[in-house]
């Protein structure tokens, strides 16, 4: 009884939590991705189809100061978690969030920090247009 239950219940279950996912074009859903691929995967190459601008350029600047440090399945990455504190629209076509970031490394203990993100709707949709970490 309890295994058909569970059976029952995962679909609802995975259709609930994809729900919790903003739209991926949209400003919020961008922004995330980039926090995402950036921060949680370290994986800078990913975190630059989220950029213009000056995020492209700090983005690529990252890669060139850790070229030959590999990240790959043996790299102890730290846990990030990030949630939501503002939003702020700015007219129709740019809005900035403002994230806290809890980050644990292993080891090494736990800290946080603010994420600043600017993002600004172009011709390739939304992108982050620059962001800033605060201690």
């Amino acid at each position: 009884m309890n295994r058909l239950l569970l059976c029952l219940s995962m679909p609802a279950l995975i259709v609930a939590l994809s729900a919790c996912q903003p739209d991926p074009n949209s400003p919020r859903g961008v922004a995330e991705r980039f926090l995402d691929a950036h921060y949680v995967r370290m994986d800078l190459q990913a975190a630059k189809d989220y950029c213009t601008g000056l995020a492209l350029k700090r983005v690529e600047d990252e890669i060139r100061l850790t070229e030959g440090q590999a990240i790959d399945a043996n790299t102890r990455l730290p846990r990030v978690y990030y949630s939501l504190v503002k939003e702020t629209p700015r007219g129709d076509t740019s809005v900035s969030f403002q994230y806290q970031a809890r980050i644990t490394v292993a080891g090494g203990g736990e800290f946080q920090k603010e994420l600043l993100l600017s993002l600004r709707k172009g011709q390739d949709g939304w992108r982050v247009m620059n962001y800033s970490e605060f201690d």
